[in-house]
């Protein structure tokens, strides 16, 4: 019987040879510098490319959710506007923390992504600006109503009294 040694020698694995190493090191270097050679084919006709065109083609163009999600989303950020004209007494502040929250999650998360989606990102911190301006007019509401002095309260109960009248 061989002794266990000679068994090994006799078969060398193929990551340990040479010419795997060869091979492998080749089509690494080949297909990276193919990556910044001009080819006077596809890659020139990509640039000459009409912009509808390469927003058709895009992997964020117009026929894919990573465009449609952020163009919907506008609707939130101009509904928190025009919220900008209510009393802060009629603001639910549950909603706006909500809306601040979501808005500073997702733009962190549409700049982490592949693809990386920059007009999802614009929408988000907006929506999240929106929320911000939001919950800061509840807040001061709410400090200047416990800082009231209690002639104002006395005033305010009458004028409910005279109202139910």
């Amino acid at each position: 019987m061989a002794p266990i040694s000679n068994l090994f020698r006799a078969s060398r694995p193929v990551f340990k040879s040479s010419q795997f190493f060869r091979s492998s090191f080749r089509q690494n270097a080949n297909s990276s510098s193919k990556r910044w050679q001009s080819t006077g084919g596809a890659a020139d006709g990509a640039a000459t490319e009409s912009f509808a065109k390469r927003m058709w083609n895009s992997p964020i163009g117009v026929k894919t959710v990573h465009f449609w999600a952020p163009v919907m989303k506008w609707a939130l950020v101009l509904a928190g506007i025009s919220d900008f004209a209510r009393p802060a007494e009629k603001l639910s502040l549950t909603q706006n923390v909500a809306l601040t929250t979501t808005g500073l999650i997702w733009t962190r998360w549409c700049l982490i992504i592949k693809p990386k989606n920059y007009l999802l990102a614009a929408v988000n911190f907006f929506l999240g600006l929106v929320g911000v301006v939001q919950v800061s007019r509840i807040a001061m509401y709410h400090q200047a109503q416990k800082g009231l002095p209690p002639v104002v309260e006395e005033v305010k109960e009458e004028v409910k009294e005279a109202v139910k009248a």
